[in-house]
């Protein structure tokens, strides 16, 4: 109605925006009033929603985290063998480039969390955790189909996504020598040699 009052958008579209912008525009240019006016807010309002750039950029990441777990969700229930499954999952973990939005974010919200409270701590160990729990089931039922060796698979989760994320920091900051193509060779050549079951 002309002259009254504008509403918000919905909570999901100010998210996507910010998402959009970081991966067109980089993080540097998230501002909070770069933002308003990607959605027709005030800066102001914003504040008001999210309380700080810190909480924001978690609500981002979290909303983010819900899509891919979706997607990772049905990569890894799908009818195929537990090695597809598993070189799926790397696939959507390890970023597709220098810059990727994604890890552009999670990269920020990891240097932010040195100064986070217990509850945003509790949140970044949430989103990580749904990573680690659907890893280690894939891997525990291709242990029980003889796909992989009898290895632990909440250790062997914990080492592999520590390597995942050694090697996808690498790719999301550009380090030289160290594009996705690359890294994926050795993820996959690291699996074949400590996880596949002899033939």
């Amino acid at each position: 109605m002309a002259g009254g009052r504008r509403q918000a958008p919905p909570r999901e579209d100010v998210l996507a925006a910010a998402m959009e912008m970081i991966a067109e525009r980089g993080l540097e240019k998230l501002t909070m009033a770069a933002l308003g006016g990607e959605v027709g807010m005030s800066s102001g309002h914003l504040l008001y929603y999210f309380g700080s750039k810190d909480e924001l950029l978690l609500r981002t990441l979290e909303w983010s985290e819900g899509r891919l777990g979706g997607e990772r969700a049905r990569l890894l229930t799908r009818a195929a063998p537990a090695r597809e499954r598993l070189d799926a999952y790397v696939d959507l973990y390890v970023p597709d480039g220098h810059r990727d939005p994604h890890w552009t974010l999670w990269l920020e919200v990891w240097n932010r969390s040195q100064n986070a409270d217990t509850q945003a701590r509790d949140r970044q160990a949430a989103i990580e955790g749904a990573w680690h729990r659907d890893l280690v089931a894939l891997l525990a039922e291709g242990i029980s189909r003889g796909e992989f060796r009898g290895v632990d698979p909440d250790r062997f989760a914990t080492r592999l996504r520590a390597l995942l994320d050694g090697f996808s920091i690498h790719v999301a900051i550009g380090l030289r020598g160290t594009d996705r193509a690359q890294i994926l060779r050795h993820v996959r050549e690291f699996l074949a040699d400590s996880l596949l079951a002899d033939a």
